[in-house]
């Protein structure tokens, strides 16, 4: 993990990242998805949340029509910017986009652990230039469920992959982990205190559910181990078939939480992101 004390980073002026105080005092745990086709989209909901968000998410669609440039603008305006690259390349290539990334400023960047300890190695190694920079393995895609694992030959249920990848990439050092909420609570025990857990495929409760489901109840919590069949979701939510909200994230033992539709298409996406950080505590 990357605990050095910072050292000088020589980087263009343009790359540098920026002192974070052009943003109010949001809650970082909560990072909201800029899950749109194009740049006009995500700065309009960027511009409509102002000082209650300070972290994003870049993935690989927007990244690709918008450029690097809207990453490299939002953290110039002081917010942290989660870029979600899922890199599975040669171990040259990860480290290579960990640098381009690590010179933008953004402060998280994604690499597939299934993609082994070669490439999670190299990613992490490639931080240490940038001293804000972490980096996360993504475990199994929230999409997947077991029988997605047994079609491609793994020979177990998403919880004990989950896990299985999580040992792999504490071994090679890397920050954190991304998994569904429905595996916060296992991996907190496994990776300890230190190390993020950050979790995507979360999605609000109706309003009014908050104070009456518990963690463990129909919204949220492990919600079963995500066998061959359906993953124990029974459905999916906006894609992801291991969902489970804020709350019970939070709860299980989630550093962070990743929200999209929830907040992006809300009609009022302020008092959504609301909702969402009162369930951080």
């Amino acid at each position: 993990m990357n605990t050095d004390p910072a050292p000088a980073i020589a980087v263009t002026p343009a790359a540098a990242p920026a002192p974070a105080t052009a943003v109010g005092p949001a809650d970082r745990r909560v990072i909201v998805a800029l899950d749109f086709a194009d740049r006009r989209a995500a700065e309009a909901l960027v511009d409509r949340l102002g000082d209650a968000c300070g972290s994003y998410k870049i993935g690989l669609e927007l990244l690709t029509s918008a450029g690097p440039g809207l990453a490299r603008d939002l953290v110039g305006r002081g917010h942290e910017v989660f870029l979600d690259l899922k890199l599975f390349e040669i171990p040259n290539s990860v480290a290579g986009a960990v640098r381009a990334a690590g010179a933008l400023g953004v402060s998280m960047v994604t690499v597939h652990a299934m993609g082994g300890t070669g490439i999670m190695s190299a990613a992490v190694e490639a931080a240490r230039e940038f001293p804000r920079l972490r980096v996360l393995a993504l475990t199994v895609v929230t999409s997947m469920t077991g029988s997605d694992l047994a079609d491609i030959g793994v020979d177990a249920d998403t919880e004990e992959q989950v896990l299985r990848l999580a040992r792999l990439a504490v071994g090679a050092e890397c920050d954190g982990v991304i998994a569904s909420p429905r595996e916060a609570g296992v991996l907190r025990e496994l990776l300890g205190p230190d190390r993020l857990i950050v979790t995507p495929g979360v999605t609000l409760e109706p309003e009014g559910a908050e104070s009456s489901e518990g963690v463990e109840g129909r919204w949220g919590g492990r919600g079963g181990r995500g066998g061959r069949g359906t993953g124990g979701s029974g459905g999916t939510a906006g894609g992801h078939a291991r969902p489970g909200t804020p709350r019970a994230a939070f709860a299980a033992g989630a550093s962070h939480v990743v929200v999209g539709r929830s907040v992006s298409r809300a009609a009022d996406p302020v008092a959504a992101l609301r909702r969402v950080v009162r369930a951080a505590g």
